[in-house]
């Protein structure tokens, strides 16, 4: 199989916001209890954070993280995660049905993501709460006035304001799942009042509002009219959430999955642009894609869970390699559609459905661990659209899917890295690359195996990891691998 990529660098879809490559922590299962937060491991700070996580995620060098839910935050009241440790109450999480210590909360969460080296994106409770509690956080996390709820902050030990940027507003309003799940015109209404009183306490923040839980809900194309209608001119970027899996074990319509991210992402934006044009408006309203992985393989022990546990295996996916090629494709998606997607959550970052595992023992990496830091690591600058050509496959849903998919960037040194992934389950593709003049191919990075359902483990961490190839011979992508090609100006 033979295949052509065509970069030219006049050819730009965007600059990347680095917040392309955020992450998310939520108080479910063990991400929080047991995974950022272990107070009695061996290597525990001073504040209880496990350095070996934090030292991983580093590695990841993720940008911000969205905290502290998901559906969790629709049942959470705030200040139960401030002050005295020893004065913060037990309660109940509904919406994972365990129990919650408090004993992380915003005090702690905004030490750890400086230890990190990221930003927060902070969720506000619009399920059980609403407008008068989201301003009061706000105020508390951002602001330097003699008033109650910074003065409150000061009295905990944070003299200075934490500078939160980037808020949610609740999460996933529209599945009934959700506690105290509103209809859109309900959520749209509560939204908005929320928006305007959190912009007067600190005009400088940036919103993001919930559009639907998956391109699959019924309400799906309405709700984001109805959302936008009525918050518009209040709000920065509207929400997607997509989850992906492999239930029917049909890797060529899973490896294809990517085409249907595409697809969400660009009506989302029509739709964006369709109530733009409504309102005869000059802002663009950008999206926030904050929830996205792979999320199937831990629905069954799931169910096994006993109710009101604390910090349970709750949601871990044990991730195999064509998980890996994936996420892969799914971050080339995001990269391609940087001109609109400028926020971007994998979720989650440590224990559930996550690229970082940990155990009492040590922690170890899943294989979507490799994708996720190359694409943080090298693909930051200027998204280029590349033309590629090659051979395309049919799957039950969707037909004339690519056997390459690629995305490339400019980087601030002046490099371009390539990303691609070969679908193919059969052959390899050997790959011309059309760069402009002055470009030299100087690190090509594989992830490979021949086993698509091999995964790591604490016991075989490095079972799959990424691999150097040969750079002075003609460039073939293998069959069925994620592929990191990086050239320098000579």
């Amino acid at each position: 199989m033979k295949a052509k990529i065509s970069i030219n660098t006049d050819n730009v879809i965007s600059q990347i916001d680095n917040r392309l490559y955020g992450s998310f922590i939520e108080h479910l299962g063990r991400a929080v209890y047991g995974g950022i937060y272990q107070p009695d491991h061996e290597t525990a700070d001073d504040m209880g954070f496990r350095r070996d996580v934090l030292d991983l995620v580093k590695k990841l060098n993720v940008p911000i993280v969205r905290y502290p839910g998901g559906n969790f935050v629709s049942g959470y009241n705030w200040e139960d995660g401030t002050g005295d440790k020893a004065l913060r109450p037990k309660k109940l999480d509904l919406a994972w049905a365990t129990v919650e210590t408090n004993q992380v909360g915003i005090d702690e969460f905004q030490e750890w993501a400086k230890r990190a080296g990221t930003d927060i994106m902070m969720a506000v409770n619009l399920g059980t709460r609403g407008a008068d509690e989201a301003r009061q956080l706000v105020e508390y996390c951002n602001l330097d006035t003699d008033t109650y709820y910074a003065e409150k902050r000061r009295r905990n030990g944070f003299e200075k304001p934490f500078g939160i940027r980037l808020w949610c507003l609740g999460n996933e309003m529209d599945g009934p799942w959700q506690i105290c799940h509103l209809t859109a015109e309900e959520y749209a209404r509560k939204a908005c009042e929320a928006a305007k009183v959190m912009k007067w306490t600190d005009p400088d923040i940036e919103l993001v509002a919930c559009g639907s839980s998956s391109k699959n809900m019924p309400t799906f194309g309405e709700w984001e009219r109805t959302v936008l209608r009525e918050c518009y001119d209040h709000i920065d970027y509207l929400s997607l959430h997509n989850y992906y899996g492999n239930p029917d074990n049909d890797t060529p319509a899973y490896l294809a999955q990517s085409m249907n991210m595409d697809a969400f992402i660009k009506t989302v934006a029509g739709i964006c642009d369709e109530v733009k044009a409504e309102k005869h408006s000059d802002k663009t309203i950008n999206l926030s894609f904050d929830e996205w992985n792979i999320w199937f393989h831990s629905n069954e022990q799931d169910k096994q869970v006993p109710r009101w546990s604390y910090a349970p295996r709750l949601l871990e996916d044990i991730y195999n390699f064509e998980d890996a090629l994936v996420v892969g494709t799914l971050l080339i998606t995001l990269i391609n559609n940087s001109d609109r997607v400028k926020i971007a959550c994998l979720a989650q970052l440590v224990n559930v459905i996550a690229p970082i595992m940990t155990e009492d023992e040590g922690c170890w990496l899943q294989t979507i661990f490799y994708p996720f830091m190359h694409a943080s690591l090298f693909g930051r600058g200027k998204a280029l659209r590349p033309e590629t050509v090659c051979g395309t496959y049919d799957t039950a849903s969707l037909k004339d899917v690519p056997y390459i998919t690629a995305a490339a960037v400019e980087n601030e040194d002046g490099g371009i890295t390539v990303f691609a992934v070969n679908r193919s389950l059969d052959e390899d593709s050997e790959l011309e690359i059309g760069m402009p003049d002055g470009y030299k191919l100087y690190q090509h990075t594989v992830l490979d195996c021949d086993d698509m359902k091999a995964v790591n483990s604490l016991a075989c961490p490095e079972n799959i990891k990424p691999a150097e190839m040969p750079v002075d011979r003609d460039t073939v992508l293998g069959r069925h691998t994620w592929n990191v090609l990086r050239f320098r100006k000579v």
